[in-house]
């Protein structure tokens, strides 16, 4: 029996998530559905995280345990013949038995794409925000500084979430500008549920005027879901890095 870290990337709009769902297609399903396809076995696999429907990612790990012997550097392009072109196994290697791709990772990166042309250019359509209204990087980089450190992000949760603590530390926040394209790009130790699209939405309407600008840290001190901003749609959203 061996433990595998698989490296993958993927496009999420078609699928409604990591998780296998009743009645969606997802990655995880897809996945264990190729690994069938490889190993004979239909494997356990143990994501890093649970991405929303429509979310992509640009680094996705997971962990299965196996006593598949194909070796390490053959299986993603094994895997790779059996997924759907959305999704791409890029790396393998065993691990200790006890990793889990969860529990031991130490903290994620997302990116969150906008794009701020003043029309839709469909080669980002499902890939990032259309925003046509103008939106000033260098004040939003500004303000995004106010997230970085240890905080009860309770109002940057959904109000739908169960989870009792809600403190997390954020490493790094920035926004940056290429041409019409904003990238804002944040690193954490663990993000609650639609954290960061929150974090996105409440950056958006200090720019939009209905949220004043410096007051980001009166907004993580309220602690209410309703003084911080809309949660932005998924599609703009990238697991970018995974730490472990």
């Amino acid at each position: 029996m061996r433990n595998l870290l698989l490296t993958l990337r993927y496009d999420g709009t078609d699928f409604h998530g990591w998780q296998v769902q009743p009645n969606g297609d997802s990655i995880q399903q897809r996945l264990t559905e190729a690994f069938r396809s490889v190993s004979g076995k239909s494997e356990n696999i143990i994501g890093c995280s649970r991405t929303d429907a429509g979310v992509h990612a640009n680094m996705f790990c997971c962990n299965v345990r196996t006593d598949c012997n194909i070796p390490a550097e053959k299986i993603p392009g094994a895997l790779n013949f059996y997924l759907p072109n959305t999704i791409s196994v890029y790396g393998c290697d065993e691990v200790g038995f006890d990793f889990h791709a969860r529990y031991n990772a130490k903290g994620k990166e997302y990116v969150y794409l906008i794009y701020n042309g003043k029309y839709r250019n469909p080669f980002y359509e499902n890939k990032a925000l259309f925003y046509p209204y103008k939106l000033n990087a260098e004040e939003m980089n500004k303000d995004a500084k106010d997230f970085i450190g240890v905080h009860d992000f309770s109002a940057f949760c959904s109000a739908d979430s169960d989870i009792q603590d809600k403190v997390r530390e954020i490493y790094d926040c920035k926004v940056e500008r290429e041409g019409d394209l904003i990238k804002i790009t944040v690193s954490g130790n663990g993000f609650l549920y639609n954290m960061v699209r929150i974090i996105v939405g409440t950056l958006i309407s200090v720019q939009s005027g209905k949220i004043e600008s410096g007051t980001v840290p009166e907004v993580i001190e309220s602690r209410d879901r309703k003084n911080a901003g809309v949660t932005v749609e998924s599609c703009g959203l990238y697991l970018n890095k995974v730490f472990y």
